[in-house]
């Protein structure tokens, strides 16, 4: 067997795995945010004391992108975020991002108490995120796993919501700022 033929296999077995593990990824994610969903914030303990959200990333607008680029504007996704006061929360979820690939991300929401006008929070947002080149910032085999911070603006009234999140331009991709939307449920 020439050394070519086994580099051919190697890399077919290696995307296969890797389509798996996002297959495996999708469906964990998928029970974990239901699970989370149908536990009452009674139920899950001191974790989730400030309220359990189901959010439903649906879209997004670019901010006067290269005219040569055609960005997805229609962002499927399911997240969720545990807040565990009024002030934190930890955030998880995945989505079909602008370029068409998919992404996963994780992290931290913070809203501090003076940002807070009726319904409407300001927040930031920190942690990972994946689907995107980031070139010498990124990790992993491709470089595809970045660092995010974003502000975002959060309309709560009851047990519905929306997040505004604007999301910082990553020029190794040539993605210019966007603003992301997501509709939320409490539970």
């Amino acid at each position: 067997m020439h050394l070519r033929q086994i580099s051919r296999r190697m890399t077919t077995q290696i995307g296969q795995h890797t389509g798996q593990f996002k297959t495996h990824f999708c469906r964990v994610l998928f029970a974990f945010a239901a699970s989370v969903a149908g536990t009452s914030a009674a139920h899950a303990g001191n974790w989730c004391e400030g309220g359990v959200w189901v959010d439903a990333m649906l879209g997004s607008y670019h901010i006067n992108p290269d005219p040569d680029k055609h960005f997805e504007q229609f962002n499927p996704g399911l997240g969720v975020e545990c807040w565990l006061n009024n002030q934190w929360a930890l955030t998880a979820g995945g989505f079909r991002n602008s370029l068409r690939r998919p992404s996963y991300y994780g992290g931290g929401v913070w809203s501090p108490d003076f940002l807070h006008w009726g319904i409407v929070r300001i927040a930031a947002m920190g942690g990972i995120i994946s689907g995107y080149n980031y070139g010498n910032w990124g990790l992993g085999r491709d470089h595809t796993i970045g660092p995010v911070l974003a502000p975002l603006i959060m309309v709560e009234y009851k047990r519905v919501g929306a997040n505004f999140i604007v999301i910082p331009p990553i020029p190794s991709d040539d993605l210019p700022f966007t603003i992301g939307f997501q509709v939320k449920v409490k539970f």
